[in-house]
């Protein structure tokens, strides 16, 4: 797409943010491509100083509790389990600052898989060890890992279990519109999510909540248009949700990759990193799957563990701060030595931050 187009919808939300009488407006992205997006392209330092974007919990691996992080670490020192996990988990650091990664330099045998099904394959090839797979992630993740289950179901590999710990965004998206401290006054949502859910799952924060949404693809160009699409939807006070990132996003989603979702998992309370215990926002297996439950072989009591000392990527991820109002940023908290999975994840907001800013 052209400069010129750019320049026009740069001079739409210019225009538009200043008939709008509130101070700042604060839109949020809940999506860690978006964070990145928006990072890379410097799109903050373009907008007017009115408008400001808030980076969510959009990063599945920095939402994920700290006791959460615990429970997988010390059950990846046994010497019967083959933990597999994709590449960010295995860096985030537990409570006693340690890790997979340092788990497995002291002989735990974690492996790196790039799908779930290879999970599944390894559980084959080791029948005499538990093979757990590290559950974390979206809408758009969980599809391939209900496969995986049914994989292991019909060949009978019972030696495959999940740690359950999935998320879905919707729930999480309520508990930060209820929070005043925010005050979010509209959504970037998800384009990649969306693409699983569907959009009727926002109607209830324009419905319920009078806020604006508007589903965004990941150009430059597809964040400035939703941008100015959230600020002409307040100018004319209305809020309904928006699909820009069309024709990947239908209102009712992909129905097949949700029936397989909700199959083999049905909806839980979870715990989440800064934004605490959300009802129905996780997805634990269902009691006919049980059995593949990690978490009931070797005990589900978490402790309500708190963040790292100094460590405030709780707030970051609820967008009370940003990375650089954190003291350890930069300082002590770096890619090279994380304090915070915040720090750790390729779509975390402080390893963003970290990357594209000079803050």
């Amino acid at each position: 797409m052209s400069n010129k187009i750019l320049d026009e919808y740069i001079k739409k939300i210019r225009y538009f943010s200043e008939k709008i009488p509130a101070g700042k407006i604060s839109f949020m992205e809940v999506c860690g491509t978006h964070t990145m997006a928006i990072s890379r392209s410097g799109i903050r330092d373009i907008l007017p100083e009115k408008i400001n974007l808030i980076s969510g919990p959009g990063c599945p691996v920095c939402v994920t509790s700290q006791g959460d992080i615990d429970r997988m670490i010390d059950i990846a020192g046994r010497s019967d389990v083959i933990i597999t996990t994709f590449g960010d988990m295995i860096r985030v650091p537990g409570s006693n600052r340690k890790s997979l990664e340092k788990k497995k330099a002291d002989g735990a045998d974690i492996r790196i898989v790039y799908s779930p099904v290879q999970a599944v394959d390894i559980a084959e090839k080791n029948p005499e060890k538990k093979v757990i797979f590290l559950a974390v992630g979206f809408e758009t993740t969980v599809p391939a890992i209900a496969g995986a289950v049914l994989e292991a179901e019909e060949k009978k590999i019972n030696n495959f279990t999940l740690y359950p710990a999935n998320k879905v965004i919707a729930p999480a998206m309520k508990a930060l519109v209820t929070d005043r401290q925010i005050g979010v006054k509209g959504f970037i949502c998800p384009g990649h999510v969306s693409v699983i859910t569907g959009s009727k799952i926002y109607e209830f924060l324009a419905g319920e909540y009078g806020i604006p949404c508007v589903i965004a693809g990941f150009e430059p160009v597809d964040i400035l248009i939703s941008i100015y699409k959230l600020l002409l939807q307040l100018y004319e006070k209305r809020s309904e949700v928006e699909i820009e990132y069309s024709p990947w996003v239908k209102p009712e989603g992909n129905g097949k990759a949700r029936d397989i979702t909700y199959k083999i998992f049905k909806s839980c309370h979870a715990r989440w990193r800064g934004l605490g215990t959300i009802e129905d926002s996780g997805l634990t297996l269902k009691e006919e799957f049980s059995h593949r439950d990690a978490t009931n072989l070797f005990g589900s009591e978490m402790p309500d563990v708190p963040e790292p000392a100094g460590c405030r990527c709780g707030e970051v991820i609820k967008g009370l701060i940003r990375p650089c109002e954190c003291e350890l940023f930069r300082h002590v908290c770096t890619p090279v030595n994380p304090v915070g999975p915040c720090m750790v994840s390729t779509e975390g907001s402080c390893s963003v931050y970290y990357k594209y800013s000079e803050e």
